[in-house]
């Protein structure tokens, strides 16, 4: 099971209509709020579906 942590980047398997593939961890939990690395915008998603669709995670430096 991956680790997600707020300041992760994912790339999903979709891209957004503004063609990135990459979101920013801004909320943890049941629920996710990810923002669009490409245009900003931000979704709350399901943990599930973030798990289902998730093809790589790049973790923040500490």
């Amino acid at each position: 099971m991956a680790v997600y942590q707020v300041g992760d980047i994912v790339r999903m398997k979709k891209q957004h209509p503004c063609g990135s593939a990459e979101w920013e961890i801004l909320r943890v939990g049941i629920d996710f709020r990810l923002k669009c690395t490409g245009c900003g915008h931000q979704i709350m998603i399901p943990r599930k579906q973030v798990e289902k669709n998730t093809r790589e995670i790049r973790h923040q430096e500490v």
